[in-house]
Formats: structure tokens, sequence, C-alpha cells
């Protein structure tokens, strides 16, 4: 007999997930298109929150049974320890690398790196929006593999169920290393640049993944020096005052600015359903998944969203309206520019690309339209941009060497 499941009583089963599973490094399954300014303000205009929940919470509740346990499956895989049983969780290598459905390849003439690089992602995960705004900005060529975030058959051959993962196929033991955190990915390849006189695999060993316990006894890992650059004495990268700088903001990308998102994109049911249906959109969804995987992730995952985001609010004491956690967050990004171009000075640093990647990932959304009016972030995010898109961090560490 179906059971039919208002929106009131999937809240409360939502209400039934074990708090255990939120965990900080969450990504938001989103895809936006970081080249690209979109506004879909008309289009949405008649979309309020009366239409979704007559409309979807209906379909929703044929399948309540269903739809409960993958959300519920869905918001453990998002919040949850991914890292049992990973002796090495920074460098995972499995033997037989699969080959996968490439979804685009990003080409450079002057790809700083001799080996093929290969990113398993979600287009508009903040985690690997970060990466790739590094990757472009410094001008490495490399291949995307969009990964289904419900059935995530992509990465089963990886112990590491998170996103990014970026393959480097062509060194190592077994002729590929596989790098996780989007952090050490992005100082990893940067202490690479200034200091080329160490190989990729040697650089990754000083990045350790550190094992301990956390209140509840869970085991997690943590990265200590995720946020340093490692280069040699004498390696012109800059001084301390500067490298300080660049570890505090881009700790700070990860621990604050990151969380007003998923609260603001996902904010009510319309604006859920909203972003979801722009990252079918420009996340070409169609040519990547089927039609019902397509139809799923939508709709079921535009559902749980809006519930967690909820969670979410609450986890980190966010405004009653989250709009204000958004904003006051990136003025007081603004306002240690201290009318610098960039946080990095005449150029953006690892803390512009981790906080203009980020920001990037709700570029489409009707919360990021809002923060532009509210704010003044505009003028340095599309600097940001322009310089990530037209690669003008190629060659840039060569202007200080001798």
């Amino acid at each position: 007999m179906a059971v039919r499941l208002g929106s009131q009583s999937l809240w409360n089963n939502f209400r039934k997930i074990d708090n255990n599973y939120l965990h900080k490094n969450y990504f938001l399954f989103r895809k936006i298109d970081t080249v690209q300014k979109v506004n879909h303000a008309k289009y949405w205009k008649g979309h309020n929150s009366n239409y979704f929940s007559k409309k979807i919470f209906n379909r929703v509740s044929c399948v309540a049974g269903v739809t409960t346990l993958i959300c519920a499956s869905y918001y453990r895989y998002v919040y949850g320890d991914t890292f049992n049983n990973i002796p090495n969780v920074l460098a995972a290598k499995e033997k037989g690398f699969p080959q996968f459905k490439i979804s685009r390849s990003i080409k450079s003439k002057h790809h700083p790196l001799g080996v093929k690089l290969t990113l398993f992602q979600y287009q508009t995960c903040p985690f690997c929006c970060k990466v790739r705004a590094m990757l472009d900005y410094r001008g490495y060529s490399y291949d995307v593999v969009e990964v289904n975030s419900i059935w995530r058959t992509q990465i089963k051959w990886s112990k590491y169920k998170k996103v990014p993962i970026l393959v480097c196929e062509g060194i190592g033991e077994d002729d590929y290393l596989q790098i996780n955190d989007s952090s050490v990915v992005m100082s990893l390849f940067e202490s690479h640049l200034w200091d080329n006189s160490q190989s990729i695999e040697k650089l990754l060993t000083y990045f350790p993944a550190i094992e301990s316990k956390d209140t509840r006894g869970k085991t997690v890992y943590d990265f200590p020096n995720k946020y340093f650059i490692m280069f040699q004495e004498g390696t012109p990268y800059a001084n301390d005052k500067f490298l300080k700088k660049e570890r505090k903001w881009r700790k700070w990308v990860d621990d604050r600015l990151v969380h007003t998102l998923s609260p603001n994109v996902y904010r009510t049911p319309s604006e859920a359903l909203q972003a979801f249906k722009y990252f079918e959109n420009v996340g070409d969804w169609g040519n990547n998944f089927s039609k019902f995987e397509c139809f799923f992730i939508v709709h079921i995952g535009a559902a749980a969203m809006y519930f967690v985001a909820k969670m979410l609010k609450k986890k980190h004491k966010l405004h009653d309206d989250v709009r204000f956690s958004l904003y006051e967050a990136c003025r007081e990004w603004n306002n240690a520019l201290q009318k610098e171009p960039f946080m990095g000075g005449n150029s953006p640093n690892l803390a512009d690309l981790s906080a203009y990647g980020v920001l990037s990932s709700i570029e489409g959304c009707t919360a990021f339209q809002d923060l532009l009016e509210h704010t003044k972030i505009g003028k340095w995010y599309y600097r940001t941009k322009e310089a990530v898109i037209n690669h003008k961090g190629i060659g840039l560490q060569d202007q200080f060497r001798e």
C-alpha cells in the first residue's frame, strides 16, 4: 500500500538522521559555469515555494520510503566519515587505475607538468571549484570526469570517497598517483611550481594525514600542512608575513566562508529546485547521466539539500536570515583586502583562488545575485575571474627567478 508523506512528515524523517553524520569538510552538490555570468532571475520569478511544495513534494511523497533512504544515505555520504580503513588517505594508490568517460578536456599550451591530470569532481562542489581555479589560473591541462552524486560509479575504484580527487598519470610506482583534499592539491602544485627540483611524489610526503579520535571516539583524519607551501631555502616565493596571511585566509575560506553557502543556496524549496535545475543545465548532465539519473538527482537532491541546509544553519549558528551571514563573510573579506586588487597584492594568491573558487560554485544561483546587490564583493570577484579564465598565473613565478 502506498504511503503518502507530507512535507512535515518528510522533515521529521530527516530529523532522525544522526547528527554525527555532519562533517565540517562538506561538499555542496552544485554546478556553476565559472566562465559565463548567468542570471536566471526572470525565468524563476514565478516559481515560488508553493509551486515547489505542491508539485515536487507530491511527486516525492509517492516514493516516500525510497526517498527517505536515499536522502539519509546521501546525507551520510556528504557529511560522514569517509576515511574508514584508509591507511594513507592523502596518497591512496590502487593498481589498475580504470578509465572513465571524460566529461571535458581543458587544454593549455603552457601545461607546466609533463603528466596527464584527471580531476574527478562535482562541477559545483566548492572544493572542486577551488582546485579548478588554481589549475586554470596556472595554465594546467587536465581532463574532467563528472561524478554521479547518488551512485558515485566514477569513484568506486577509490578508497577515498570525497571529491575532488586528482590523478596524476605517469608518476609513482603504479604509474599514477592519487591526490586528495582540495587544499593539499593546491599547496602541492604551488610548491612544485616554485621548486620544481623536487618531484610531485617527493613533495607529497610533506603533506601527511594525521589520525586522531574526536569527542565521540570516532577516527578522524587531518592534514596539518595542507595550507603550507613547501620549498627549499633561496626559493623566491614570498616573505613570512605574506605566507602567514595567505595561510590565514585560505583557512578562513574553509572554516567560515564555505559554511554560509549551502544554507543560502537551498534557503527555500523554490531556491533549492532553481539551483538544481541550473546545475543540471550548466553541468551538461544530459550528456553525462541518463534521463532518470538527471530527474532523480534534481528532485531528490533539491528536497534533501533543502532540509540539510536547515540543519547546517543551526550547526554553524548563522543568522535567522542566512543572507546576513553570507554578506558579513564577504564584507570581512573585502575589508581585509585593504584597497589592494587581491589578497596577494597585485596578483591572486592561493587565498584569492580559494575564495573565488568557493563563491564561483554559486554564481548562477539567486543567493549570488543578492550578494552582488548587497555587498561590494563583485569588483574583486570579477577581477579574479578574469585572471583565472585568462590563465594570468602562467609563468608568474619565473619573474622572480634569476
